[in-house]
């Protein structure tokens, strides 16, 4: 066994790796600056931990995704692999003792945000470290090529100057040629060198349902595929309408979005991955991080705003391997809606500049002054406060975010933390000489770990039942011991932030490039544009024309999708079809038996069996041996 499985199966317990990781990470030990472009749930994140693993030294991973960031620290912690993380709405004392830690700390891995890489902060701890590896998650991010560019991606390419000679490996799902090109030139990558697999998902069937009446064509469709499945939304409030439609139903559904409690998101999620729920409808910010492989089916309610976009969230259907569906219902209206989302998402210039104006008023920040301030943001409240439509300022914020002058973060659920600033003979003085201290002093030691080292996550309902009284006088407790410099106290807080990255303007003062504007706004047309066509096409296979989008050229046509098996060829539903299919399939590699005999094998009607077989030998796709039994032509 070599060093890499070594590595796998002492720390993950895996005897063999999936394809594509062994060859990206024998490129990353070699010292080889990699793109790789894997699939969704492919195991990207072992492509670095393995190496960075192998050497001495610290791996630092720079992603956008602050709260899968700190899923992936929690869980290597849990296998005994030193990792910390630093990201946007961490107090300065938070990031100090977290990059002391990665300098003195003998720590594996640093994940950081990439709006942290150009702090001052940041740039001058990270040359005392010993790095031996960057790995940059959603790559795509760094190209305006891409569909989700950030800004402070473009920032990542500086790390190389701080660390030279340090190997970079480029992650991503989804990339076009032109994407992969720009991926490589703003990560400064000393050679070409692109590892890919094709985005061929052989087991995924690709139907577009045209129907004007979508709640009705959901329901059939939930009804006729088993398993679980999510239903994708663009909205909110239809994630919560169609999640009671179908329980109206009788489908155990469940909802989820980005303005839920974070408590509550995580609820309804192990809801649906421990199948209390069969179908969780959700918006885009669902899916990152989700690893269940019998996902049977994912069903998109509206047009995406991109191809890429659209693949991603279909591929997390039948990672298993077994035959699994990526329906995308559309009705003419769709095209018209779509045009009507491009103006919503780019604002007009001056009405960006208006609630730029407004988020100064906002906060009463003074002209000139604000720069680096992290602020609770509520865009509802904002909004109402500024009679603004809600979107046209959420879209306003994003191109103020775009152009440098201001970052937005998620929902950060952050639980209490808490820091001893003193030495423990500097603290025992203090418990000797303040008694009504000493025995919560004593629970917080006992209870929690590296409290001097940095800072430490604690439950304060927990250390309320532990001191038999409530919460608030726990919480008074810490602020007491906060204000006597005992401890560095951060209450919990679950808002999403703003962070003023340069001082307030006037804003006839704000620069917002017109032609970065405009272009902008017609590569996102361009992308919507592509959507469009692959939901209102009928003469093109859908696989065929996702793989050529990702530059896949000459590649057969799939004969699952609803344009290779026309509804009317067998007499059978589409879906329908394909389950039956499946099912003779899994029939006859099992054992011998004539066309007469098959019908009686299935869980199906035995009507709509025999006229899926009969269009299966009709079309090749079966045949008939000399003894009599169907054969399966691969």
């Amino acid at each position: 066994m070599d060093i890499y499985s070594q590595i796998l199966n002492r720390y993950w317990g895996f005897s063999s790796f999936r394809p594509l990781q062994e060859e990206i990470i024998r490129s990353v030990a070699e010292g080889r600056d990699t793109l790789a472009l894997m699939p969704t749930g492919g195991g990207k994140s072992l492509t670095f931990q393995i190496p960075a693993l192998m050497s001495e030294g610290i791996c630092i991973v720079v992603t956008p995704l602050i709260a899968l960031m700190r899923d992936q620290v929690e869980n290597l912690v849990k296998r005994g692999i030193k990792a910390l993380a630093v990201y946007s709405g961490m107090s300065r004392a938070e990031i100090d003792i977290a990059l002391d830690n990665c300098v003195y700390g003998d720590y594996k891995f640093l994940y950081v945000s990439p709006e942290r890489l150009g702090t001052e902060i940041f740039r001058e701890r990270v040359k005392k470290m010993k790095v031996i590896l960057v790995a940059v998650d959603e790559a795509h991010c760094i190209s305006q090529w891409g569909y989700d560019f950030r800004p402070a991606y473009l920032q990542i390419v500086s790390l190389r100057e701080l660390l030279p000679g340090v190997p970079v490996l480029a992650l991503t799902a989804t990339a076009t040629a032109d994407v992969v090109d720009d991926i490589q030139q703003k990560l400064s990558f000393s050679a070409p060198n692109v590892i890919r697999t094709s985005f061929e998902r052989k087991n995924l069937h690709y139907l577009v349902e045209a129907t004007e009446d979508k709640h009705r064509k959901l329901l059939d469709i939930i009804s006729c595929i088993p398993g679980s499945g999510i239903v994708y939304a663009r909205s909110r409030r239809k994630t919560a309408e169609l999640a009671r439609f179908l329980s109206n139903n009788r489908i155990r559904a469940t909802f989820y979005h980005a303005g839920l409690p974070s408590s509550s998101r995580t609820a309804r999620q192990n809801d649906w991955m421990k199948g209390r729920a069969r179908v969780i409808v959700a918006t885009n910010a669902f899916g990152m991080g989700i690893d269940k492989s019998d996902v049977r089916f994912v069903i998109h309610f509206d047009l995406t705003d991109t191809l890429e976009a659209y693949f991603q969230e279909a591929g997390r259907a039948g990672r298993d391997g077994k035959v699994a569906f990526a329906v995308l219902l559309y009705d003419e209206s769709d095209s018209s809606n779509a045009a009507k989302r491009v103006a919503m998402k780019f604002p007009e210039k001056q009405v960006i500049k208006q609630v730029y104006q407004s988020l100064g008023s906002y906060y009463q920040i003074p002209y000139g002054g604000g720069k680096g301030t992290i602020l609770e943001f509520n865009i509802a409240d904002f909004a109402s406060r500024y009679k603004l439509n809600v979107m046209t300022a959420w879209y306003s914020l994003k191109a103020l975010e775009t152009e440098g002058y201001i970052e937005l973060t998620d929902e950060i659920n952050s639980p209490p933390k808490i820091h001893f600033t003193v030495s423990r003979d500097e603290l025992y003085r203090f418990q000797v000489a303040n008694a009504a201290f000493d025995g919560f002093i004593k629970l917080l030691l006992r209870t929690y770990s590296g409290v001097f080292s940095g800072f430490s996550a604690i439950d304060e309902d927990f250390l309320a039942r532990k001191t038999r009284t409530d919460r608030d006088v726990v919480y008074r407790y810490l602020v007491r011991l906060n204000n006597l410099n005992i401890i560095k106290y951060i209450p919990q807080r679950r808002s999403p932030l703003l962070i003023m990255n340069t001082e307030r303007l006037d804003a006839n003062s704000l620069y917002i490039s017109s032609s970065d504007y405009r272009i902008r706004k017609e590569r996102y047309m361009s992308k919507l544009m592509s959507v469009v066509r692959y939901a209102s096409s009928s003469g093109n296979c859908r696989s065929v024309m996702l793989l050529d989008y990702f530059d896949e050229k000459d590649v057969p046509r799939c004969g699952n999708c609803d344009v290779c098996r026309k509804e009317d060829s067998s007499g059978v539903g589409r879906v329908e079809f394909d389950l039956i299919r499946s099912s003779i399939q899994e029939i006859i590699r099992h054992g011998n038996y004539t066309p007469d005999e098959l019908p009686a094998k299935t869980d199906f009607p035995p009507e709509k069996t025999i006229k899926v077989i009969r269009w299966l030998l009709d079309n090749g796709q079966l045949e008939r041996g000399e003894d009599g039994f169907v054969r399966w032509r691969e």
